[in-house]
Order: C-alpha cells, then structure tokens, then sequence
C-alpha cells in the first residue's frame, strides 16, 4: 500500500519516493512506495505534475494519477521509462497551481455543504469537480433563489472568518460518536476527519486548505432539478475570480452592442427578441402574400394539357421550405395542379406537388428521382420533397418526369 503524503499536508509539492513497480502496458506508469499525488476518487480529480531522477535531467510527466484496489497509487507518464527500475529513488513534483486550485474547490464544497445543512437541513449526496466547475447534489424536493443566496452568504461568511482546518484520524467507533456530517460506507478502521472549526466535520481522503481564507470565496453558478434533488454548480477561489472576470467581459461586449449598462442588458435583450418575434411573423406574413401573387400568376399564365396545368420552375434564391410553400399554394388554387419545383441555392433541392384528387404519386416520383442526381427524398401522394449534393442534373431531372407526366 503506497503511503499517501497528502494525508497530512496538502501543501507538500515536492517529495522523494523510491519505485515499488514499474509498468509499460497498456501505458507507461510507477508505483511508489510513497507519494503526494492525488489520485482520483472522493468527486476529486487527479493531480498533475512530473517524476525526476534526482542527479539526472530525465523528467516524466505525469499525466494522470488512479489508484488500485489494494491501495496503491498509479502514476501514469506521458513517456516510456528509461534507466526506472523497482528500488530506484525518485523525486516527485507536483503541479502547485493545479493542487491549490482542487484544495480551493474541495474545501470550498465542504463549507457550502455545511451551509446548506445549518441553514436548511439540507444533506449532500455527491460532488463532483470538473475542470471549469464543480457542483453538489442536494437532497431535497424543492430548492429556492433565496435559499441559493442564503447558503452562499452564509459560506463566504464562514471563508471570511478564515477558520481553522484540521486533520485528524480516528477510529471508526470513535467517528461514529462525532455527529459526521456524512457517515463513509468504506469499511476501515481508521478514518480522516476534516474539521472546519464549528461548522463541518466530515471523513474525506481529499486534500485541503489550512484555513478557510485560502478558499478566497464561493460563487453559485447554477442550479437545476435531477433525479435525487437538485444540483447546484459552484466555483470557488481563483476559479470564482476567472468566472466573474469571463462572465463581467461578456456583459460589457453584449452592453456596447446595446449601447447599454450591463445591468441593462436582459431588459434590452428581452427587447430585441420581442421585435425579432414581430419582424418573424411580418416576414412569414410576407412570404405567404408572396406566394399567392406567384402562384396566381403562374398558373395564369400556365396552359392546361390533358386535362392538367404543370408548372416547372427552378430557382436559385430560394430555401426549400419557400418553394415548398409555393407549391402548396399553386396545388390549392385549382385542383388539376402537378408542380415540380427546385432551388439550387442555398441548399439545392426539389419539391414535387399535385391538387389532392390528381392519380399520380409524388412520393414514388421523388424516390426515382433521388438515385439519379445523388440525393434522397421522399414523401406522400400529394407531396414530396428532397436534397441533393449539386446542382448538376436538376432541370434535366425536371424536364424528363415532365415528357412523363
């Protein structure tokens, strides 16, 4: 079993180990007999960082840190081993930023947790951390705006006061009478407690602050309902000041498109779709006039032959919804209406249409035409529609189920 450094300081980024395994497959790893790399597990993820040989300029990158059933670290490197054999002596660094940043999220989901707990007996039953977030399922029914910013107040409050984290060990009878905030389901005799003075004792392996002035500050980003409550995303520390800088920057570019404050902005985007919504329906309207003054002077103009009036048309503006209005239009003014319609831009396609009533099949049509330009479609009796590739081969697809019909 490797010994985990971290366990007792969080802060330790540069440790010496000697190799306990050596693997090479599936991919390049170490075992030590000792280690400060954090592995994942606990909604934690892995530390980064690299594996020197004290003496030598060889450097392993570690790119990911597992650990086994029995206890074991795993560290995986970015490169083969040269000259690493077990009983070689190895110096560990890990990546500062990155540790800080998981102890900044990690302890920072401890003190919301609480929060949440004092203030509204709601428990925790999962965390996970992401690499721009982190978040908390809540077991509970219901989950309020107010209740959100309570939590969150309450939290900062706690980071401000910059109180004591401690580490301590335990056996598993002598957890049971501390009032965990959560019992672990493990089976170990002994167990690591974080205490957060007067709010939070928990058993978790994860590396964290000393004080809750490390944390810096928590920032609640978003909540939604799931399965066993409600889920709310945080972030906390530098990542809380990335966020709002990211978040603040893109308020200040959308409030110069309006010419705006930011604060002004959802009244001012609200605004924007409403008049968006108005010239939508204006265009449709438009479109809809359009269509019937088309179609009439189509078929004003369109001879009947066979007891039918065939319009061929192709376009090269048009999408397909619009020539399959057109089509819609034209087949409704009369009932002895075939129309074969195309665009080839900006996607090229074809609407084939009859007056209801009219023997042929617009759908089988549509589907022996398709094979021939390279596209597919289909469709019912009255009306089918499809795409192709290129242009090349419409008008004389159009032109040779017209001498058909």
């Amino acid at each position: 079993m490797t010994e985990r450094l971290y366990y007792r300081d969080s802060f330790l980024y540069v440790f010496d180990a000697e190799v306990r395994e050596v693997a090479e497959n599936p991919r390049p790893a170490v075992i030590l007999d000792r280690s400060a790399f954090y592995p994942t597990s606990g909604g934690q993820v892995f530390d980064t960082g690299e594996i020197t040989l004290p003496g030598s300029n060889q450097k392993m990158r570690v790119t990911e840190v597992g650990e086994t059933e029995d206890g074991h670290v795993v560290h995986y490197l970015d490169a083969p081993l040269k000259d690493i054999k077990p009983g070689t002596r190895v110096r560990g660094l890990i990546d500062p930023t990155r540790r800080r940043d998981h102890m900044q999220q990690h302890s920072g989901q401890h003190v919301l947790s609480a929060a949440f707990v004092r203030l509204f007996d709601m428990h925790t039953v999962s965390f996970h951390m992401a690499d721009e977030y982190c978040s908390i399922d809540l077991d509970t029914p219901t989950l309020t705006k107010e209740q959100i910013e309570s939590a969150e107040r309450l939290a900062n409050e706690i980071i401000l006061e910059n109180r004591a984290v401690e580490i301590r060990f335990v056996t598993r009878e002598e957890a049971g009478k501390l009032g965990l905030r959560k019992f672990p389901v493990a089976d170990r005799d002994e167990l690591r407690i974080i205490d957060i003075h007067d709010i939070d004792l928990s058993a978790c392996g994860g590396t964290h602050v000393n004080q809750t002035g490390q944390i810096g500050c928590i920032l609640l980003r978003k909540t939604e309902r799931v399965r066993q409550g409600w889920r709310v995303e945080f972030v906390a520390g530098q990542r809380a000041v990335a966020t709002a800088r990211r978040d603040f920057t893109t308020l200040t570019e959308a409030a110069a498109m309006f010419s705006a404050h930011i604060y002004d902005v959802p009244p001012q985007a609200r605004k924007s779709l409403d008049e968006i919504r108005s010239l939508r329906k204006q265009r449709e309207q438009s479109q809809e006039e359009l269509a019937d003054a088309q179609a009439a002077a189509m078929l004003a103009g369109t001879s009947e032959a066979n007891g039918r009036k065939l319009v061929v048309r192709t376009f090269s503006d048009r999408d397909v919804n619009s020539i399959k209005l057109l089509a819609q239009k034209l087949t409704r003014l009369a009932t002895n209406v075939v129309a074969l319609l195309a665009t080839t831009s900006p996607q090229p396609s074809l609407v084939f249409a009859q007056s209801p009533g009219q023997p042929l099949d617009m759908g089988s049509l549509m589907k022996e035409t398709m094979p021939s330009l390279g596209g597919r479609g289909g469709g019912t009796k009255d009306m089918a529609q499809g795409g192709v590739p290129k242009i090349d081969g419409i008008e004389a697809a159009l032109a040779a189920i017209a001498k058909r019909i």
